[in-house]
């Protein structure tokens, strides 16, 4: 099973696969300052709430990096560092790892002492480390979700949140993953996730790849798919969960999750510890991206709305925890009344 790698920490900067690229074309980027990264993110060139958490680290490293040789003492070097974050954490609002991951390497930078290269070398182990934890987060979700994945299964999935979202073989996609290494048979049925069809452009494109099969279907099919009775569960991954189990998670979740209840089909949420906020109760308070009029109105560059017509473009929306069978975590199979328990410390 062939998985690609998104992004890789080099002595040269932060190597990344253009996700806006795929499937027609698989180019790699060399980034090598902290505006050409947060740009790349804003522009969706890296993307999934635990890879953009990546990225922010390896962006506060970078920068760290790039003081060790220009700043005059660690108090100049910390100011770079700081500015740095600061301006990678606005570049998505609503994935909640992108800040978790920042302020963690922050919290580093302001405890490690002596010189602006020993806070570098702390800051490049620090990255490192929170990617190889999201690597074995990501394993652990796949072997807690695969009991989920029945030989023979057929399971239908929304945008991307695979290996491509991630810093190992996903989330939402894990338990596939899992279950296919395992041998068992299973057959995927992916949501093309408008506007921007990150389910056919991207998580078909990474599944037919690793040798899963894989069909894509409009948005709009999902619920007449449900009805015909082959779905065994539907698998999402999530870009922030509230205290209460309230998930954010690509626009278009929310009316998947409610076709699922309404036709029986378990509904499961697969993501990391650090995709849940539990600084917030509920969904209602989770802030949700909106993007240009131009991703709704035109594709790949050519108008389809009439001139002059807008758009109202969320990247996300936020689907009520009681809609959710199960959260698959790195910690755990939780219910909705669970997760501050096991997640608080944790």
């Amino acid at each position: 099973m062939t998985l690609p790698q998104p992004i890789t920490w080099t002595p040269d900067g932060i190597h990344i696969l253009d996700q806006t690229l795929l499937p027609q074309e698989e180019r790699y980027l060399t980034l090598d300052t902290v505006a050409g990264l947060a740009e790349a993110i804003s522009l969706l060139r890296v993307r999934g709430a635990p890879l953009i958490g990546i990225a922010g680290a390896y962006g506060v490293a970078l920068a760290a990096r790039q003081a060790a040789g220009t700043a005059s003492g660690r108090e100049e070097a910390l100011a770079a560092i700081e500015r740095a974050g600061a301006e990678l954490v606005v570049t998505r609002p609503t994935a909640v790892n992108l800040r978790w991951a920042i302020e963690r390497m922050l919290v580093v930078a302001r405890a490690a002492t002596g010189d602006a290269p020993a806070l570098a070398a702390a800051l490049e182990t620090e990255a490192l480390a929170i990617h190889a934890e999201d690597r074995e987060m990501c394993a652990r979700i796949g072997r807690y979700g695969a009991a989920f994945v029945p030989d023979g299964a057929t399971v239908l999935t929304h945008c991307n949140a695979g290996a491509l979202a991630t810093g190992g073989m996903g989330t939402a996609l894990a338990p596939i993953y899992t279950a296919h290494a395992a041998g068992r048979r299973v057959r995927v049925v992916a949501d093309e996730t408008r506007p921007l069809l990150q389910g056919s452009r991207l998580t078909a494109w990474e599944l037919a790849r690793a040798g899963v099969d894989v069909t894509v279907i409009a948005d709009n099919m999902a619920a007449s798919r449900l009805r015909r009775g082959d779905i065994a569960a539907i698998f999402v991954g999530a870009d922030r969960i509230a205290a209460n189990g309230d998930t954010a998670n690509k626009i278009g979740t929310y009316p998947l999750a409610l076709a699922a209840r309404a036709h029986g089909v378990p509904f499961y949420v697969a993501a990391p510890r650090s995709t849940f906020d539990l600084a917030i109760e509920t969904g209602d308070d989770i802030p949700i991206e909106e993007r240009v009029a131009t991703e709704v109105t035109a594709l790949h560059g050519t108008r389809t709305a009439p001139e002059g017509v807008g758009a109202w473009n969320p990247a996300f929306d936020v689907t009520p925890a009681e809609l959710v069978t199960a959260f698959i975590t790195d910690v755990g199979v939780l219910g909705a009344g669970e997760i501050g328990r096991a997640l608080r410390g944790a």
